[in-house]
């Protein structure tokens, strides 16, 4: 089992080995099942190939059901981390890969601290909704769908948001 995904437990972003098998196993097994009771069995399962100390467990219970719900396709809200939250969205393509470096640019020439992720799974990003690629969310909001904004734009956006 050498598949690690990064998920937000808390206001920290935790690498969890197995979770997408687990997730797809859940979906098989979970009908009728509650909230409660998915995101505990999550729990027991991923406890098994991760460390999660016995006075996380309901903060991981938690957040396992949020990425069971975004796997199945429902609308979850996301838990906010500190700071600023910037994803780009996009397989690696060229353009992609161009945003990131771009909103990175932006980061470092004007001393932003931000947590910037770029999310290349296909299935995960049609958790979003986001058919256009590259996208751009900043703090949970879509700035850019299909295009590479301008460095001024991304900027601009990114202040805001900072502030």
């Amino acid at each position: 089992m050498s598949d690690i995904t990064q998920i937000r437990v808390g206001k920290f972003k935790i690498g969890i080995v197995g979770l997408k098998n687990a997730l797809a196993e859940m979906v098989e097994n979970s009908s009728n099942l509650s909230d409660e009771q998915i995101g505990n069995l999550l729990l027991n399962e991923l406890t098994r190939h991760n460390y999660i100390g016995s006075d996380l467990k309901e903060e991981y219970a938690t957040a396992f059901l949020r990425e069971y719900k975004k796997h199945i396709g429902q609308p979850v809200i996301e838990e906010a981390g500190d700071g600023l939250q910037i994803k780009v969205l996009g397989p690696g393509c060229a353009r992609c890969e161009k945003l990131e470096n771009e909103v990175m640019a932006v980061l470092s020439e004007n001393g932003i601290m931000a947590d910037l992720e770029h999310v290349r799974d296909v299935a995960e990003i049609g958790t979003y909704g986001i058919m256009g690629m590259p996208a751009l969310l900043i703090n949970g909001e879509v700035k850019a769908t299909g295009s590479v904004p301008s460095r001024a734009k991304l900027k601009a956006w990114i202040e805001a948001a900072s502030r």
